[in-house]
Parts: C-alpha cells; sequence; structure tokens
C-alpha cells in the first residue's frame, strides 16, 4: 500500500525484518519439539551424557547463550556445521500455509527479510514450505553472525550491515521478548508475537512469549501476524 494510507506510526517503515520459528507461523509446541528432541540427542550423543543431562544442559545454553548451540560451541568447542543440519532437519508438515499471511507480505511498502536464530538453510526449507520465502529481499541466519545469536547487539549490528537497513526505518518482529530491546535501544519499531501454547517447559529467559508479558521496549503485541500486518498498513 502507499505510504500515505498507512499508520503515522509506521509511515516511515520502508525494513520489514521477521523472525522465523513461531514468527512467521504460530508458536506450535508440537512443531518445535521435532528441533528440541533432536537437539537433546545431539548433545547427549556429542557428549556421551544420557537423554536428561542432555536436556538440562541444553536448556541451561539456551538461557545464558541465547541458543544451545552458542553453549555448546563456547564450552565444548563444537563445530556448527553438522548441528544445524541434523537439529533442522525435521517434518514440516506440521505447519499450515496461511495465504492470509503471504498477501499481508506481499503488501508491504519497501524491502523484507528473514532474521533467524536457526541457520538459513532452515530459514529458506521452512519459509518456501510456507509458501512466503520468493517474497523476502535477504534471509540472514545464525552462521552470518558468526554464530553469535540474538539477543546479542552484535548480531543485529551484523545484519543491519550486511542488508544496509536504517533501524530508525525498520520493524522487528519477533516471538521472544528478550530478543526485541536490542533493536528497540537501535531505534526500531518492536512487535511482539505472543502464544496460548503451554511453553513452562523452556526457560523462561528464552520461551516464546505470551499476551501478559509486558515490556517498555515493546511497541505492539499481537497473537495474529497477518491480521496485525493487515490491520495496521
Amino acid at each position: 500500500m502507499p505510504n500515505d494510507t498507512m499508520s503515522p506510526d509506521l509511515a516511515h517503515i520502508d525494513s520489514w525484518i521477521f523472525d522465523l520459528d513461531n514468527t512467521l507461523y504460530p508458536a506450535d509446541v508440537e512443531f518445535f519439539n521435532q528441533i528440541v528432541v533432536k537437539m537433546n540427542h545431539f548433545v547427549a550423543r556429542y557428549l556421551s551424557i544420557d537423554t536428561e543431562a542432555a536436556l538440562h544442559l541444553q536448556k541451561t545454553y539456551l538461557a545464558e547463550y541465547g541458543t544451545t548451540l552458542s553453549g555448546m560451541m563456547a564450552v565444548h568447542g563444537m563445530d556448527p556445521a553438522e548441528f544445524l543440519k541434523y537439529v533442522h532437519d525435521v517434518d514440516l508438515s506440521f505447519l499450515d500455509v496461511n495465504p492470509s499471511l503471504r498477501a499481508a507480505i506481499t503488501a508491504l511498502p519497501g524491502k523484507k527479510y528473514i532474521f533467524t536464530n536457526g541457520s538459513k538453510e532452515h530459514a529458506r526449507n521452512v519459509a518456501t514450505y510456507l509458501n512466503l520465502f520468493d517474497l523476502f529481499d535477504g534471509h540472514f541466519g545464525v552462521e552470518d553472525t558468526g554464530y553469535i545469536p540474538k539477543p546479542n547487539r552484535h548480531a543485529f549490528e551484523a545484519f543491519l550491515g550486511t542488508f544496509d537497513v536504517d533501524p530508525t526505518k525498520a520493524i522487528f518482529f519477533e516471538d521472544n521478548l528478550r530478543n526485541l530491546e536490542v533493536p528497540k535501544t537501535m531505534g526500531m519499531r518492536t512487535v511482539l508475537l505472543v502464544s496460548n501454547e503451554d511453553w513452562s517447559h523452556e526457560p523462561e529467559e528464552a520461551r516464546p512469549a505470551n499476551a501478559n508479558v509486558k515490556a517498555d521496549f515493546v511497541d505492539y503485541v499481537s497473537n495474529d501476524l497477518a491480521g496485525w500486518l493487515e490491520a495496521h498498513t
């Protein structure tokens, strides 16, 4: 749509940045648990420990380092390539294609990007399955940050530099609350995607947000990405 039809708060936006998992599709415990289980198996095998100990370590690293991958690299010197390939080899049929979301993203003025803590291949696979990948001007994975994930400021600086994005003209959509504080300080508008799913099994610092979460670095909250885009653009 033309900029003059947009709400005044978003009329300046020319870069639309989307997280991938639990953002471009509604948070789904069953789908995402595939990745969690595969991470657990990989960590157990890599460290020669049982799966219960691996799960505890996985959650600890997720909370402390931003991703299990980052913790495994920092503490155990693990090469990331095999890990990423293994954990993202999942069944995508759990996900539903949403034609309304495709139409809403297509209508956005400016450029659109995917910025994930997963791999670029995972972003390509999921977004292609969702019939969205061709709409984006670029996709950015954890390997593009030197395996330093969100919420680290370096990850955002690497993204902005790669695509020459002005953060004061950008808006960022994300399901994890802690990943929105840095982009807000950089000048971005922020949208938190919330879920009614039960994520109590995940560390509080890393779980997808629910509708009760409030923070001064969140500009908007929604449980329906397509609906939000249609209403605000």
